[in-house]
């Protein structure tokens, strides 16, 4: 693996050493899992608000929306 690594205040720092002591991990792993997870979880809403744009310029468009029984 490869280090990062990352400048935060003491009062940042201390509160996530007991972030991690409460979930029971290291804070290595806090810090990874966290910030993935963060990073996944905008990646999708990002993917969501352009699938959400796309069907409407469609159906701005005149596109035709089809019901589960018409299909």
């Amino acid at each position: 693996m490869t280090t990062i690594t990352l400048k935060v205040s003491e009062a940042d720092k201390l509160f996530m050493q007991s972030m991690a002591k409460f979930e029971g991990v290291s804070l290595s792993e806090l810090i990874r899992t966290k910030t993935l997870q963060a990073l996944e979880d905008e990646y999708d809403a990002k993917l969501a608000d352009m699938a959400l744009t796309e069907y409407e310029e469609y159906l701005a468009n005149g596109g035709e929306v089809l019901s589960w029984d018409d299909l």
